[in-house]
């Protein structure tokens, strides 16, 4: 009986066109002690070592470059025999019912691109509303699928967490508070808040953070457009509390800072919610399935949010006039 994995092989096969584990975890999405055990439990059911170390990477053995070769042409039969079912399945063409809450819009837009470009016969009915509305649509039972931040309570749904949310606290560069370390939440307390309307999900976010620390906002503003809250945050009109999905590019700029406050930013969850009862099309079932496999890397795909909190913690470099420099050499 055979004791290795289809996935196994694939990781091998990834690991062996790198020359490196920690490459093949980061070309997978998975962490590298994931890739590494696998990799043993691979090795253990052959019998046989596939690798050996070479500096900070790896290389074949001349069993491993042997089974290399004969594990791409497995891996290529597996996937014409995925485009065939895939062709039985009728997921060549069909139309997709997508619900999508404002603050996704960041990222869903590159999904679906990438999802398009393997599968040109399918389109979409995209809806994009705040969280009450998309709420209502859901239980009217008209999507396939809903991505949001929090399922909903009292409705049959089935809700799959498929990419990490991080929220925080964001001001102008220019804000008091801008250069501040290890704020705690309650010196926020008397700061205006640029805030979410009541029943969006970021707004809903907001309120669990500071209940939690039994610490109330002071709300100047409410506004539905996540938009419209960071032109009045970088204008110095107050704070503002968004997922760092709608502010990547700002806070990569240097337009809007990301407050260094104890316990935030916090993580979240982007949800694939549908309904319990609904019959997925083919194409919707496709959809959900490449959605969960490959949205958390593609989110990313233009640069992790991690370095951009790395960026977003330095100290923001001072506006003004840079003095110019005295030219060297004669006069």
């Amino acid at each position: 009986m055979r004791r290795y994995t289809l996935r196994q092989l694939d990781l091998f096969a990834s690991a062996a066109r790198h020359g490196s584990l920690t490459l093949a975890a980061q070309d997978v999405h998975l962490s590298q002690p994931a890739v590494s055990m696998q990799m043993r439990q691979l090795q253990e059911a052959f019998g046989l070592p596939l690798f050996e170390p070479q500096g900070r990477g790896l290389r074949l053995t001349e069993a491993g470059r042997e089974l290399a070769a004969h594990v791409e042409e497995v891996l290529e039969r597996v996937e014409g025999l995925d485009e065939l079912a895939a062709r039985w399945r009728g997921v060549r063409s069909g139309r997709i019912r997508l619900g999508v809450v404002s603050t996704a819009k960041y990222f869903v837009p590159r999904l679906l691109a990438q999802f398009l470009r393997a599968h040109k016969g399918i389109d979409f009915r995209l809806s994009i509303h705040n969280r009450e509305e998309i709420v209502e649509e859901l239980r009217a039972n008209t999507l396939d699928f809903i991505i949001m931040g929090r399922p909903p309570e009292g409705i049959d749904c089935v809700a799959t967490a498929f990419a990490p949310n991080l929220l925080g606290i964001l001001c102008a560069p220019e804000h008091p508070l801008s250069r501040r370390r290890r704020l705690e939440l309650a010196q926020l307390r008397d700061e205006p808040f640029i805030v979410r309307e009541p029943g969006s999900g970021t707004r809903a976010a907001m309120e669990r953070v500071f209940a939690a620390q039994r610490v109330k906002f002071r709300a100047t503003m409410e506004m539905d457009s996540n938009e419209t809250i960071k032109q009045a945050v970088i204008a110095g009109l107050g704070l503002g509390f968004l997922s760092l999905h709608t502010v990547r590019s700002e806070l990569a700029a240097g337009r809007l800072v990301l407050l260094d406050v104890v316990g935030l930013p916090v993580l979240r969850q982007w949800f694939l919610v549908r309904r319990t009862a609904r019959r997925l099309v083919p194409a919707a079932e496709e959809f959900g399935q490449f959605l969960l496999r490959e949205a958390e890397g593609l989110i990313n795909a233009e640069g992790n949010l991690l370095d951009v909190l790395a960026a977003a913690a330095a100290p923001p470099r001072p506006r003004g006039k840079a003095k110019p420099r005295r030219a060297k050499g004669r006069s």
